[in-house]
């Protein structure tokens, strides 16, 4: 509990008597504010109510503890409290579907997708799958390519070795030119995909063209 009266101090700053005494009320006069303050602060600042009261003579009263008022000042006493820290609101979770600005206050920025809920992450993914499989195929058709011409260009040198050998070789000449055919299948096909189905497929659903956009894609 703590009590302050500041009327005896404030009666002689009402009458004073001299220069010197002026001085010296002067230097009460903010002594006094500065013990009010020192005393009334820290209660106010941590939230405390504090009661003001004036009494018959004119002395100012402090106190935290209502019980020290006298009930005949009750009704005038004056309370003084801080105010309470506001409380933050809660934050809000975006909707499913929208991302947060880079910097606080810029509006939120729709995450794109398309007709059936596709997005950029999806489309790209089956691009680059593609991509793979032409590279795969691409580079499988050029050695068995280059093998088959080489063996071709070994059977010609067999001319006057025995029909076994030579059959041996066709045969293999045969394997050669199978595999190069179906190495070129499937790079046409992926090189199909990636430049005419999935760029029909994305107008269709209505997704960014740019998302189909691979490094290294033919």
């Amino acid at each position: 509990m703590i009590e302050f009266q500041i009327g005896e101090i404030d009666s002689e700053i009402r009458n004073p008597k001299s220069k010197i005494e002026q001085t010296e009320i002067s230097m009460k006069k903010t002594i006094l504010f500065i013990l009010v303050g020192m005393i009334i602060l820290p209660l106010v600042a941590g939230g405390q109510e504090v009661y003001r009261w004036v009494d018959e003579k004119g002395t100012v009263h402090f106190t935290d503890d209502l019980g020290q008022v006298p009930e005949k000042y009750r009704e005038k006493i004056q309370k003084e409290k801080s105010p309470k820290e506001s409380t933050p609101p809660p934050t809000t979770p975006l909707p499913k579907g929208v991302a947060a600005g880079k910097e606080s206050g810029q509006m939120p920025v729709p995450i794109q997708k398309d007709s059936l809920g596709r997005g950029e992450e999806w489309w790209r993914a089956k691009a680059s799958e593609w991509n793979e499989k032409f590279k795969t195929a691409q580079k499988n058709y050029e050695n068995a390519y280059n093998e088959w011409k080489s063996k071709e260009q070994e059977l010609e040198t067999l001319k006057y070795k025995p029909h076994s050998v030579k059959r041996k070789l066709k045969a293999e000449i045969k394997v050669l030119e199978e595999k190069v055919k179906d190495w070129e299948k499937q790079m046409e096909e992926a090189e199909n995909m990636l430049k005419n189905v999935l760029p029909k497929q994305a107008q269709d659903d209505r997704a960014n063209p740019d998302w189909l956009n691979i490094e290294g894609k033919k």
